[in-house]
Parts: structure tokens; sequence; C-alpha cells
């Protein structure tokens, strides 16, 4: 059931949808009309429920995407769900796994990291702005991961606190700063996942693994997505899409060259 408290998303159709908060006296208005949210309590996740003008409405309880793109205030550029899921999938994370992230920002990768590592897992957040922590810090805590994850205004280039650890991810403009901290905070075998915008980085940064020598199983992507309009009558590509976010960068750590 809906309780108090309780985070929800009001769907109307694809550009009227919204995260609130379940208030007892507030109100979302919306260009179809209104909805009083505390008449939401009690509900079950998924009823239908009406406007003021009689438009259907369905409470749905959001993903870590629906927060993250509706609820999540964005202080820099973020990484997309295209790129974020193929960046976890290939590091091989999961429940209980230690990762250390750099590039905090917004705190989309940090979210998703959370997620993956689970309740017996742990995030560290390198990040050079305290301002961007605090919004991050706000961020994670409104999507229930903040005890997962510790943030820390500190340049990951002058070295990694931790020890022991699954994988690494990188999302900053020089990653191969960090390659000579690899040898005492990541596990043999443990994962380096990297993410940049542009081609010279990546040929800066393959550049580098190759006199790092420590790194191997190396592979360089571009996700492309095309989503499409859903309709009866004509379905189709949707007019504006998402294309070039970013190239994923992945290796593994061994001790040895």
């Amino acid at each position: 059931m809906i309780k108090e408290g309780d985070l929800a998303l009001i769907y109307v159709d694809e550009r009227r949808s919204k995260v609130v908060k379940v208030v007892k006296d507030k109100t979302l208005h919306t260009d179809r009309g209104y909805l009083k949210l505390g008449d939401l309590i009690g509900l079950e996740w998924g009823s239908k429920v009406r406007l003021s003008t009689g438009v259907t409405a369905y409470v749905l309880k959001p993903t870590l995407v629906d927060l993250m793109f509706k609820s999540f205030k964005r202080a820099t550029q973020v990484i997309y769900p295209k790129d974020l899921a193929y960046m976890v999938m290939l590091s091989g994370i999961g429940e209980g796994s230690r990762v250390a992230e750099a590039g905090v920002g917004t705190g989309f990768l940090t979210a998703v990291l959370a997620w993956a590592v689970g309740s017996r897992g742990h995030v560290y957040g390198y990040e050079i702005k305290k301002e961007y922590i605090d919004v991050a810090s706000r961020n994670l805590e409104s999507a229930g991961l903040s005890g997962r994850v510790t943030l820390k205004n500190k340049d990951i280039t002058q070295g990694i606190d931790e020890q022991e650890l699954d994988a690494v991810f990188l999302d900053m403009p020089n990653p191969w700063d960090v390659f000579p901290h690899l040898q005492n905070s990541l596990k043999p075998s443990g994962s380096l996942v990297i993410f940049v915008p542009t081609v010279n980085q990546v040929l800066k940064i393959l550049s580098h693994m190759r006199e790092f020598k420590k790194l191997t199983n190396i592979s360089v992507a571009e996700l492309i997505l095309r989503e499409y309009q859903v309709s009866q009558e004509a379905l189709r590509p949707k007019s504006i899409g998402v294309t070039h976010t970013g190239y994923v960068i992945t290796s593994r750590f061994i001790k040895e060259p």
C-alpha cells in the first residue's frame, strides 16, 4: 500500500509523468487537472486515479531511472541508462561488491552502483567539487541509497584510500592519472571501467594502458539507442533520440605484466 512520505510516479501519458512525494495536504497541479496527493494514501501501487478534470492517471512505484530523471537535481552532465547498464554488467559487480568511483557529479552512476552492490556492498565516491557532493548526497538520500555510499571531497589522482576493490569506475577527463594507484587498490582480476565523451580521450587512454602493462581484456564500445513512438496506427522511430553520449572502455587488472 502507498504510505505518506512515499515517492510515487504519477503517469498520465508519455509527456506527463512526474515523481512526487505523497503528502497529505499537498496537491499536484498539471495542465490536465490537479490531484490531491493525500487521496493516494492506502491505495495499491498501480491504481488508477482521476485528475480533477476526469483525466485518467496511474500511480506507479518509481524505478531508479524514474527517480534519476524525474526527481534528482542535476548539477552536471549525466551518464545515460544505456551506458550505465552496460558499464555495470561488464564490470561483473553485484551484491556485496566494493567499488570506487571518481567524478560523482550529479550521482547518476553512484546511484546505479549503490543499487547494484546491494545492502552488503559499498560505493566510495571521489569528487573534487564540494557543491557536487552536496547535490549527489541529497539525490542518493531521496532514492534511499545513501547508506551504501561514502562520498569524499578528494582528487582520486592523489590516491585511492580503499584496498581490495572489486572495480573502479572513472568518469573524468584524465582517467590515466589514476592508473598508478590501481596497484594498491584494485583486486587482481578486478575491473576498471572508464567513460569518456571523445575519441581523443579514448586514444590517449589506450596509449597509457599499453604503457601501464597491468590491464588486459581491453574493450571499447559506443552504444546507440533508438526508441520508437508507440502507436498502433504508426509505429516508427522517434524524431529525436539519444545517439552519441560517450565511449565505454573496460579492462581487467593483473598484478604482473
